[in-house]
């Protein structure tokens, strides 16, 4: 009944490739991923301004200034420059609505892809937005490839002329959007100062400009690549002083220095001039202190005399109550060695990283684990090599690297953290499940797709055996060759909310026996569940709002002070 098609794909790259060939049968399509993502799709993605795209191909890309929730912040518009292919940037939610729709507009008018890039801070505002109206007719569209719209196979006599193309495209959606109200002047009458910037940087100046006692002139870019050359010629001809405030990297800041030297002006442009003006945010404070240090008069407040607002206590991420990963790295960590080195990997069990566990000392990208575990095993007869890895990852990008470590005989012991569901990123299925976003499918077994690739040591428990999964690990960790951990439980965040939805669903909690607690303190130290407190007496006590009474903390406790309590049945 849905007027369009939608799946989570098995990972960035494959996604592009769907969108890609439904685009080459005349469909409109989108992708959409965040920063690191891009790394992913990147053997595609730089492809794509070379072909003739009939269908049009929106890139939605979620950059992540400030690291929030990726390994770093990189910063894409390196990709759009390398690929040829434009760049949208909205700073607010009702300009991603229009910012999207002007994109899609581009990619069906010119046969080629636009990234619409949104940032962190961005993705997390709040405002109303109002819709066009839309007649969601169904779907009947026959399809359109033919290998006449291409040619769509770039071999090396077919790469001059396509490169040609795309860039005589890019000059095409230049003069389209140079004018075209996609980047707008907020024109408070001073021609001595002006300030180019976009996206979220651009909130936030306007923001700190509102104590000012003079305010800059603004030119809000949309299109930030390729940028407007003519728009910008205009304001910095118009202005003695210009202080470029970009996020991240100093693309803008050349591409307008290069603007001003190739039309011979003299107006003066600043830049970044610290180096943490290339890092984090650009939140107020940090747009502020950048203002203040290019133009000192612009603020009658010092730093040193606003008032300090207290800060909130810093509160580390951590596992949800109940989560199987919780008790795998407490029945894990008995069983390594304290020089065994243990990798691990990109989901919600990267945060065993963190105390009270302190399992997995590296990490890089998602499915890298096997990979880097099988070069520390190189040469190594004294420490053994633990790796980790997430049931969904495994699917997405974990496969390549253990097919590669039983293929070269690589002596390392895998850890697959089996939770059924992609959990950090919102729950989304994986081919593991038996269903996708659309329908049921056919269940791809973990277990059973390891021994199809070869794998002959293959141990099973639920973490919540915990006593089980530390001799299994010692018993995976003594195999000569590449071993398999499945450590399996559900995600219980997912588990309990669908629990919850039941007509017959009772809470059930644990309780500490205050006599019988020893205050030895494991459950707390060693276990690590946020359910307990421990106070200044050193007591231990049940956090009614958190626990959600899974049991799996009971067999933690040497003094056996644990129980569920008698009064929920």
């Amino acid at each position: 009944k849905r007027p369009f098609y939608f799946e989570f794909s098995t990972n960035e790259k494959v996604a592009v490739e769907i969108a890609y060939g439904a685009a080459l049968n005349g469909y409109f399509s989108t992708v959409f991923f965040k920063s690191v993502g891009l790394n992913v799709a990147a053997d595609m993605v730089v492809q794509l301004s070379l072909m003739n795209i009939i269908g049009g191909l929106v890139v939605v890309l979620g950059d992540d200034p400030g690291a929030n929730s990726s390994q770093n912040e990189q910063d894409n518009r390196h990709y759009a420059m390398m690929a040829y292919t434009p760049v949208l940037e909205p700073a607010s939610p009702s300009e991603v609505y229009s910012f999207y729709k002007e994109a899609a507009r581009i990619a069906k008018k010119h046969q080629m892809p636009v990234i619409l890039r949104m940032t962190t801070h961005v993705c997390h505002a709040k405002e109303r937005v109002s819709f066009d109206s839309w007649d969601g007719k169904p779907f009947t569209a026959l399809p359109k490839f033919s290998a006449a719209n291409g040619p769509y196979i770039p071999l090396t006599s077919e790469v001059f002329p396509m490169k040609r193309r795309a860039m005589a495209r890019l000059d095409a959606v230049e003069a389209e959007t140079d004018g075209s109200g996609l980047n707008p002047v907020v024109d408070h009458q001073n021609r001595e100062r002006g300030i180019i910037t976009f996206g979220l940087p651009f909130l936030s100046v306007m923001d700190v400009i509102r104590e000012a006692t003079v305010k800059p002139d603004i030119l809000k870019i949309g299109s930030v690549y390729p940028v407007p050359k003519n728009e910008i010629r205009r304001f910095l001809e118009s202005h003695s002083q210009i202080r470029v405030v970009e996020e991240l990297d100093d693309i803008l800041e050349k591409e307008v220095k290069a603007i001003a030297y190739d039309s011979g002006l003299s107006v003066k442009i600043i830049g970044k001039t610290e180096r943490e003006e290339w890092v984090g945010e650009y939140t107020p404070d940090k747009v502020r202190t950048v203002l203040r240090n290019t133009w000192p008069d612009l603020f009658p407040i010092s730093p040193e005399q606003i008032p300090l607002i207290m800060e909130a206590p810093k509160r580390p991420p951590q596992l949800c109550p109940g989560c199987g990963h919780r008790s795998a790295f407490f029945a894990i960590k008995k069983a390594l060695k304290e020089n065994d080195i243990t990798v691990a990997d990109i989901g919600c069990h990267t945060l065993g990283y963190l105390p009270p566990y302190r399992v997995g000392e590296l990490l890089m990208c998602m499915g890298a684990s096997p990979g880097i575990g099988s070069g520390l095993s190189l040469f190594n007869t004294t420490r053994k090599v633990i790796v980790f890895l997430g049931d969904s990852t495994f699917f997405h990008a974990g496969l390549p690297g253990i097919i590669n470590a039983i293929f070269n005989r690589h002596n390392i012991t895998l850890i697959l953290m089996e939770n059924g569901t992609t959990a950090m990123t919102g729950h989304q299925d994986h081919p593991g499940v038996g269903k996708n976003f659309n329908q049921p499918t056919d269940k791809i077994p973990v277990r059973q797709l390891l021994e199809g690739i070869g794998v002959k040591h293959i141990f099973e428990v639920d973490t919540y055996q915990q006593s089980r999964l530390t001799e299994l690990v010692k018993q995976a960790a003594a195999t000569d060759g590449f071993s398999v951990v499945i450590a399996r439980h559900p995600c219980m965040l997912k588990f309990n909310r669908e629990q919850r939805k039941k007509s017959n669903y009772r809470l059930r909690q644990v309780e500490i026996d205050q006599d019988k607690c020893r205050r030895i303190h494991d459950c707390v130290a060693a276990f690590g569940c946020p359910t307990f407190t421990r106070h200044e007496d050193g007591s231990v006590t049940v956090n009614p709002d958190l626990c959600i009474g899974d049991g799996s903390c009971i067999q933690t406790c040497p003094a056996q002070a644990i129980s569920m309590r008698t009064d929920q049945g």
